[in-house]
């Protein structure tokens, strides 16, 4: 009855128990076959640097693939002897095994035996292993001591044997089959236990290998290496008495240590593997490719070798640097780094570092949080007024054109809590005046808030996500969160730029708003790439686990702003390490390229970083509190956390980190010049040159002017032309369109010269002379005064934090302000 209930089962598959015959299920059997012929198992992934040497693999079964020929006879012989003695001479089923496993499970009314053989094995662990591998509830499916699955698993054996030859089906069981230790197939075991190859296993080591194979939990040899030793040791009986060896091999054999490698050699996974210089990069690398379609688990089990653009020597440099100045323990402070190499057809990141190491940790500096490539709370301070000063550019400024630098700005465009924005700097020691390019170097506040009311905040905003703050801008929320289209207060709602631009808050220039190190370095790449933007990508290629190209798709680079005015921009910023806040940390190191550079520091010395970048290597570096308690941070040696009293600038420990680094990185490169400048943008374009209306007279000066774009301030002054003429304009030369052009208007009068003091003979006061002539009628004596400013319809904000200054310790008063 029992020999006739497999047949049926061999013809027909049953379903739901041993009665209902299915085509349904014929096909599915049918496709399984084919599976097992055509389908890989789950591979590791690889991650490799620049040069192809492996920094971190992904797995979710540590698996090797090895050819048939790829293992020793000696695993051959010692799976066969332990598993399926009558492997070479049945057909995927033994009969013979089958019969007697059904009668003793038919009369204890359960499937207790199994009397499967190799290729049968092979089923279930594929079924297991590789189809139900993320479902556990399969998995069980899979295992189910019931007569269907046995009558199934009978099927697929048989249609594989007709498909593979004996030793393609013994590869492919040897492939499969778990060794413990999240270890897969022979070709990871070897490697993970006695860190050899497949093919050079030993009587001894292949014995232990085919003895764990039965139960790879108890009889793991790391935790239970007494039972793991007398199980091998039955192996090794079973070769003998089989033929594969002699006795005396056998004997000796088992006389044999166990001989684990020690450590076991399996590799360790996931990015903590990667050590604590490289952890970083690997986790930027899995983000990368899962915004291009890679999920995690696809990299974990697709067998990929991913060869990425991290390079060791940069990375090291950074490390060390970063750690020289903030050491990894150092309480509540972090110093991260990014590295990202300009060119116009991709930007590549070459190095991601912090003081931390990435790791489990806290406690030994370690973190796994992505401090140079995630979004930091806080911001950047100064850096930002790059963004105003590109916008201005593009607006059609000049970098010899002057800015106003007055002790305190007070903005009739921003406001705070209802009251027009305040703005002040770090100290009183700048000129009344100065370029713009001075203006980058020594990092006035208040000129570049005026400055931005002049280009327009949306101006600037926009700049910043075209440069390079892409996920900054539009990827995250104002609270550097994800964007919930769902929440309640606006902050979480919006992306951070449209946010920004609805509430008009006038700080934006100081750098106070979440942001990303990464980012910034991508900035200072796009500047030193004429203006073109990349994505900042790890890649290098993606292989599959057949060494074919894989493509991924990524962002396109793009001229996010034309080459004149990135090159002015550089131009423009080139001046820091020589005459401005970044010029302490520059003599240090003796640096003597030409660069961009600009530092930035935010309200109570909470952050600071600085950017930089030659035609060859771009890098910024953030150094802010990373603890539970927010402070403010001093610089020293180490540095600490000091409540209010910080005085961290970005031209410290920021300045100092990138100077020493770069140094490092240019060593033995060629000294790169500086972009010319179009000569438009050295004292703005003639289409910005502001018309002269000098002797004109008031009502035609008004309208010239208002005709070529601007708005006209009337002021009047005692000169003896003629009464109503202009006599001078501010500003002349270059202008911003929509600027407004300060014109004063003759009263036709002179004072008479001043006279001493009468005396005695003198004529009294008050009498004599020649009264001033009443004012022009229709228009005011003085300027007029502008009408209070509206009250803000937006609701109110707390204010925002300035930017702190970046005055080296050592230097004349060329701080950035507060």
């Amino acid at each position: 009855m029992l020999a006739g209930v497999l047949a049926a089962g061999v013809l027909f598959p049953a379903v739901g128990g041993l009665g209902v015959a299915s085509n349904q299920a014929s096909d599915t059997v049918d496709s399984l076959s084919a599976d097992l012929v055509t389908t890989d198992p789950p591979l590791v992934s690889t991650i490799t640097d620049s040069e192809g040497d492996p920094i971190a693999y992904l797995f979710d079964q540590y698996r090797v693939l090895v050819e048939p020929h790829e293992i020793a006879d000696s695993m051959k012989a010692a799976i066969i002897a332990v598993e399926d003695q009558r492997f070479y001479q049945h057909e995927g089923v033994d009969w013979r095994g089958t019969f007697r496993a059904a009668v003793t499970n038919q009369m204890s009314g359960s499937i207790a035996q199994g009397g499967s053989t190799l290729t049968q094995q092979y089923v279930k662990n594929y079924l297991v292993h590789v189809v139900a591998a993320d479902s556990p509830a399969e998995q069980a499916k899979a295992i189910e001591q019931t007569p269907a699955r046995k009558l199934r698993e009978i099927r697929i054996a048989l249609q594989l044997e007709q498909n593979l030859d004996k030793e393609e089906i013994l590869a492919g069981y040897l492939n499969i089959v778990p060794f413990g230790n999240q270890t897969y197939g022979v070709g990871a075991a070897a490697r993970t236990y006695f860190n050899t190859t497949a093919d050079q296993l030993t009587v001894p080591q292949a014995a232990l290998l085919a003895g764990i194979v039965n139960s790879p939990g108890s009889l793991n040899p790391e935790r239970n290496p007494e039972e793991a030793k007398r199980r091998r040791n039955i192996v090794i009986g079973l070769m003998a008495e089989q033929g594969h060896i002699s006795e005396e091999a056998a004997e000796e054999a088992k006389r044999e240590p166990l001989g684990l490698a020690q450590p076991l050699g399996r590799p360790p996974n996931d990015c903590v593997g990667a050590g604590p210089s490289d952890g970083f990069f690997c986790e930027y690398v899995i983000d990368y490719l899962a915004s291009a379609g890679f999920s995690k688990d696809q990299l974990k089990r697709g067998g990929y070798t991913i060869r990425t653009t991290l390079d060791h020597s940069i990375t090291e440099m950074a490390k060390r640097a970063a750690e020289d100045q903030v050491p990894k323990t150092t309480e509540g402070i972090a110093n991260a780094m990014a590295v990202v190499e300009p060119g116009h057809d991709g930007h590549k990141v070459r190095a991601l570092v912090a003081n931390r190491d990435y790791g489990l940790d806290p406690e030994a500096g370690q973190t796994m949080y992505p401090l140079p490539s995630g979004m930091t709370m806080f911001g950047a301070g100064s850096i930002y007024k790059t963004f105003t000063a590109a916008a201005a550019l593009e607006a059609g400024m000049g970098i010899q054109n002057e800015v106003d630098v007055p002790t305190t700005h007070v903005s009739s465009v921003y406001f705070n809590n209802g009251a027009p924005y305040q703005v002040s700097n770090d100290n009183d020691g700048y000129p009344a005046r100065m370029t713009l390019q001075d203006a980058l170097a020594k990092s006035p506040n208040t000129s570049f808030v005026a400055l931005q009311e002049r280009v327009g905040l949306d101006a600037v905003v926009d700049m910043a996500e075209r440069l390079g703050l892409r996920q900054g801008m539009t990827g995250i929320n104002h609270q550097g969160g994800q964007i919930d289209p769902t929440a309640e207060r606006e902050e979480q709602r919006l992306p951070q730029a449209e946010f920004l631009k609805e509430r008009g808050i006038g700080a934006f220039t100081l750098g106070f708003t979440p942001t990303s190190v990464l980012e910034l370095s991508n900035v200072a790449a796009t500047i030193a790439s004429n203006g073109v933007w990349c994505p900042p990508s790890p890649i290098e290629e993606v292989l599959d686990r057949h060494g074919n190209p894989v493509a991924i798709t990524e962002a396109d680079c793009e001229q996010a702003v034309e080459k004149e005015v990135a090159d002015a921009l550089f131009v423009g910023m080139s001046k820091d390490d020589t005459e401005g806040t970044a010029r302490a940390a520059a003599q240090q190191v003796s640096w003597d390229r030409p660069m961009l550079g600009k530092t930035g520091t935010t309200q109570n010395h909470m952050s600071a970083g600085f950017i930089g970048a030659t035609p060859q290597m771009a890098g910024a570096v953030l150094t802010f509190s990373d603890g539970t308690s927010v402070q403010g941070i001093c610089d020293g040696d180490p540095p600490m956390l000091c409540g209010d009293n910080g005085n961290i600038y970005g031209g410290r420990i920021p300045a100092r980190t990138w100077f020493a680094t770069m140094t490092g990185v240019h060593e033995g490169l060629p000294v790169a010049p500086l972009p010319a400048l179009d000569p438009k943008f050295e004292f703005g374009g003639e289409d910005h040159q502001v018309p002269n209306v000098v002797g004109m007279g008031a009502a035609q000066a008004r309208t010239v002017l208002q005709e070529a774009g601007y708005q006209v301030s009337e002021a009047q002054t005692n000169s003896s032309e003629p009464r109503g003429t202009v006599v001078t304009q501010s500003p002349r030369g270059f202008a911003l369109p929509g600027d407004t052009i300060t014109i004063s208007v003759s009263t036709g009068y002179v004072p008479p010269a001043e006279t001493e003091q009468p005396g005695p003979t003198d004529q009294p006061p008050g009498e004599g002379g020649t009264p001033a002539p009443p004012p022009e009628e229709g228009g005011p004596s003085v300027p007029p005064v502008p009408p209070p400013a509206p009250e803000p319809t937006q609701p109110e904000l707390p204010e925002p934090p300035d930017d702190g200054g970046d005055q080296p310790p050592t230097d004349p008063p060329v701080g950035e302000g507060n």
